[in-house]
């Protein structure tokens, strides 16, 4: 094993509820829950547990030098992992509820695209409801939000709950094409155009 999936798999064990990932994501699976990272201008994107940084590379890559790059992380062994391999990108250790905070305290008033590599289908209604919210709550008009679930996961209880709740929150929720190459299978949910008020799931 690579030493990130000896990482991974470890910080699994400690908490599987937070990492939700035996293994870092593919460089197919990266590239396509990044596409939405503007080509032009100076966007800034929020990157929601970016782990040791599978998709934080391919987003530097897009930008290219160009805008703001947040990551936030919760996990601080892996923060510290991630800070020291792309010290261009702004990592803090906190919980992805407080991203109204984290972005007021840069000066920034909103995100053009969130990225998120979260364990969404690990997560209770609550937080599900409470890290959606607070998402929602720094995008800007024309700003994206992607996330990835597991292709085995799919009819699990939390997966279809949250899967419904991408639908109450967004006007616009299109699910990817399965990508084989990762470990394991997974495929991306774009999301643009958060509702005014959330329907209720």
């Amino acid at each position: 094993m690579t030493n990130d999936t000896t990482l991974f798999l470890g910080q699994w064990l400690r908490s599987p509820g937070t990492i939700g990932a035996v293994a870092p994501s593919s460089q197919r699976l990266a590239e396509t829950v990044t596409a939405p990272v503007p080509h032009r201008g100076d966007p800034v994107v929020v990157e929601l547990g970016p782990g040791t940084g599978a998709f934080t590379a391919e987003i530097q890559r897009r930008l290219d030098g160009r805008g703001r790059h947040l990551a936030v992380e919760i996990n601080p062994k892996m923060a510290a992992i991630l800070a020291a391999r792309h010290p261009g990108v702004d990592v803090v250790v906190d919980d992805a509820a407080h991203l109204p905070r984290l972005l007021r305290e840069r000066g920034l008033q909103g995100a053009d695209a969130v990225v998120s590599g979260l364990p969404w289908a690990s997560f209770s209604d609550e937080t599900q409801t409470r890290l959606l919210e607070a998402v929602t709550s720094i995008m800007g008009p024309n700003a994206a939000f992607t996330t990835f679930a597991y292709s085995f996961a799919k009819r699990l209880r939390t997966a279809r709950r949250f899967r419904q709740r991408l639908h109450g929150t967004f006007e616009e929720v299109v699910a990817g094409r399965t990508v084989w190459g990762n470990l394991p299978p997974a495929f991306v949910y774009h999301a643009r155009r958060p509702k005014v008020t959330a329907d209720p799931v």
